[in-house]
């Protein structure tokens, strides 16, 4: 049965292996490992897919493997249609009978394979209703290939293709919002978490692998090398970000959002003391650039704000 107590998760086998190459303080071996702790069910198997990206680097670079499940490295931009495929077969072959066993289908994607390359992809998925749980471990950057701007890349963030100097300020363009994009499917259940709030974050997993239909989870995975972080300050960033607001955490169930945790007004914090944390917003403290603070701070207030009238909204109706 379902779990999320921590002490039965963890006596529970690992079904991502230790021994992979990622960097120290990643993210992503994190939202996995638990992503597949939370999947596990006595009457059930999972299955995988993933995009090119970091966590297919680094987790089955041949002849290895870190996964202890089916898992199919697909395409940089296909990872969805490579989920829906293996599912829409295993449809088939139960309806002829030839296989009684229940499986859940899980596919993961960085940013890069989700906000950008692998968006079609997932749309088509989503739109089609194939019976899976696709999983964006959103690192905020092309980083698996050289720190590189993607959809998911905040406003002001430096990167290898988005430069500050005396021309530029990093990304000039604000992030997209690819949850929002995701619940605009109609999907029946759409998620927002943080690694920090574990407990969260496992009961999502298992609401949407146990609910009928694609269900989508956005997990912010920090990246030291990318964000010019420490690698020990990965959780306290993530708490950080979800006490700044920078990445609320919420769930959309049948059209219904509801917000996990409301900072109180004791942990909220200005979202400079989020980019202070990292490297690539230094050049945003530096006094001719000191205004996209504010700008971001206002970003961030309106999306919030949008949110809270949507909760409020939809527990009206």
């Amino acid at each position: 049965m379902p779990t999320t107590n921590l002490k039965e998760l963890s006596e529970m086998p690992e079904l991502l292996s230790g021994g992979h190459a990622a960097c120290p303080g990643c993210g992503g071996p994190i939202a996995i490992r638990q992503a597949l702790l939370a999947a596990q069910q006595d009457d059930s198997y999972v299955v995988t897919s993933s995009a090119t990206g970091c966590m297919e680097v680094v987790t089955s670079i041949y002849p290895n493997s870190a996964w202890r499940v089916p898992f199919v490295h697909s395409a940089f931009e296909n990872s969805a249609s490579t989920i829906s495929g293996a599912e829409a077969a295993y449809q088939s072959l139960k309806r002829q009978g030839k296989i009684k066993k229940n499986i859940k289908f899980i596919a993961f994607g960085g940013d890069g394979g989700t906000y950008d390359i692998g968006l079609q992809a997932l749309s088509g998925a989503l739109e089609r209703g194939h019976d899976f749980t696709y999983i964006c471990y959103d690192n905020e950057a092309y980083m698996n290939t050289g720190i590189q701007r993607s959809g998911a890349t905040p406003m002001g963030a430096f990167t290898n293709t988005a430069q500050a100097g005396k021309v530029g300020y990093g990304k000039t363009q604000t992030k997209k919002d690819l949850t929002a994009i995701c619940a605009a499917h109609g999907i029946p259940y759409v998620a927002q978490v943080s690694l920090h709030r574990s407990r969260d974050y496992l009961k999502k997993i298992q609401k949407a692998v146990n609910t009928e239909g694609p269900c989508f989870i956005n997990v912010l995975s920090p990246c030291p090398r990318g964000w010019r972080c420490k690698p020990e300050d990965t959780i306290r960033l993530c708490e950080l970000a979800v006490n700044t607001r920078v990445w609320p955490v919420y769930e959309i169930e049948n059209g219904r959002l509801s917000i996990s945790y409301k900072p109180s007004e004791k942990k909220q914090k200005p979202v400079r003391d989020w980019l202070e944390t990292q490297g690539r917003f230094k050049h945003l403290f530096s006094p001719k650039n000191e205004h996209l603070i504010e700008k971001i701070q206002e970003d961030i207030d309106t999306r919030w704000n949008d949110l809270l009238r949507r909760e409020a909204c939809d527990q009206q109706n």
